[in-house]
């Protein structure tokens, strides 16, 4: 590899640990994360996202598709592929006549990909898994009390750093399987105050350190109907994933003020409870067309078994969800010199029947993207910038609820370069 080639590789790796680095001032900011894991990642990488994160059925030498492990086998022999993204969001959660705004940023993944043996590929790469982070305030009026003021917050999640392998069946059958290290913490405030009484205030202070396995596989099986004309069948399974936890609880009483305490009573502590979380199993399919590289339309539907789920042995609000996504791409001319005839234009839709059921209403969940890829002809025809546009709604505000609106713009870059190339002497 040229030392041209390493200095951009280097320049990318640095592009991304500061992205990342700036994760933990960078919370999500949705009431719905108190519950099960969080807010699940159901994203594909950075291409795919303006395709409505349709990936099962999809596979492409030029980037890195970690949804379903089988696609790695499309890594060309001699090429060295990175793929790094980030995201802002800009949101507006309601409940009855209150509304609130909220904008934050979120670093999305890193993964590169690399060829091994003639049928064998393989990847490396870290994965947002679920995000958790609110800041929700309550009051109410009780008799012989009076008022009394309710503070809940929360932030964290969970990552996967994964391993994936994939190999070369036969003609356009591969299969895969990505190892996942699951990791994070979660970290819970709940605050009690009372107004203009002698009762003691609470607080309690809770942190989940999470650590696990989870293995996901995937078969992909490529084929000509025609001259020009590929169709794409796919299927991802999840297995069921039990999660260490670690408990560290703090529980406080105090007078006064949070910010100005003048009594000050730790009542428990305890930083060694353990237990597990159990994420269920998921499958899915899918299928796509594509004709001369010029125009792919894809089709996906998830199953997910969050009914399952349980934390320390107990259940959640969490029903099954199915999430389907369709998506298109078109490249006016992916052979031509010009700039603007290689550019990429995706579009794309996805739904979720969501994995919440709060108060007989399920929290649902609803997006449409559109995306545009921008060749780097500096790096080479296949390294390329992309964005996501996204709109969203989450949730109701039908039975008190909260419904989310919002707006995702990702940022995505694809690095693709010779990674060995046998010198030839004359």
């Amino acid at each position: 590899m040229s030392n041209r080639n390493l200095n951009r590789i280097v320049f990318l790796w640095v592009i991304i640990l500061g992205t990342f680095g700036s994760q933990a001032q960078n919370e999500i900011s949705n009431p719905y994360s108190a519950f099960g894991i969080g807010i699940v990642n159901k994203y594909s990488n950075g291409i795919l996202d303006g395709m409505g994160s349709t990936s099962y059925a999809i596979q492409n030498p030029y980037y890195i598709n970690f949804r379903n492990p089988a696609s790695y086998a499309a890594f060309d022999s001699l090429s060295f592929v990175a793929d790094a993204a980030a995201s802002i969001y800009v949101s507006t959660l309601a409940s009855g006549d209150m509304v609130q705004k909220n904008s934050y940023a979120r670093p999305g993944y890193i993964t590169i990909g690399l060829p091994v043996t003639r049928h064998w590929r393989t990847s490396v790469g870290v994965v947002p898994y679920s995000s958790v982070g609110y800041d929700v305030e309550n009051t109410g009026t009780f008799e012989n009390v009076g008022d009394v003021s309710y503070a809940y917050s929360a932030k964290g999640g969970l990552n996967q750093l994964y391993w994936g392998n994939a190999f070369k069946i036969c003609k356009g059958l591969s299969i895969g399987l990505n190892a996942s290290y699951m990791f994070g913490t979660v970290y819970y405030v709940r605050n009690t105050s009372f107004d203009g009484s002698n009762f003691y205030n609470s607080y309690i202070n809770a942190s989940y350190h999470l650590d696990g396995i989870h293995l996901t596989g995937g078969l992909q099986y490529m084929f000509n109907v025609k001259e020009n004309h590929k169709i794409g069948l796919g299927v991802v399974y999840g297995n069921t994933a039990y999660i260490w936890a670690k408990e560290k609880l703090l529980i406080s009483y105090y007078q006064g003020t949070y910010s100005l305490v003048t009594t000050y009573d730790t009542v428990y502590y305890n930083d060694n409870t353990r237990g597990n979380l159990y994420i269920p199993q998921s499958v899915g399919g899918g299928v796509s067309y594509t004709f001369k590289d010029k125009f792919t339309v894809a089709a996906d539907v998830t199953w997910n078994n969050w009914a399952k789920y349980k934390s320390f042995g107990q259940s959640d609000s969490l029903q099954n969800a199915i999430t389907a996504s369709v998506g298109a791409q078109f490249i006016p001319d992916p052979t031509s010199n010009k700039f603007v005839k290689r550019m990429n234009f995706r579009v794309g839709a996805r739904y979720s029947t969501g994995d919440l059921l709060l108060h007989s209403k399920p929290i649902d969940e609803f997006g449409v993207s559109l995306g545009i890829g921008i060749p780097l002809s500096s790096f080479n025809t296949h390294s390329s910038i992309n964005v996501v546009f996204e709109y969203g709604k989450l949730g109701t505000i039908l039975n008190n609820l909260v419904r989310q609106n919002y707006f995702r713009f990702t940022i995505n870059f694809t690095l693709q370069e010779k990674w060995y190339q046998r010198m030839k002497l004359e």
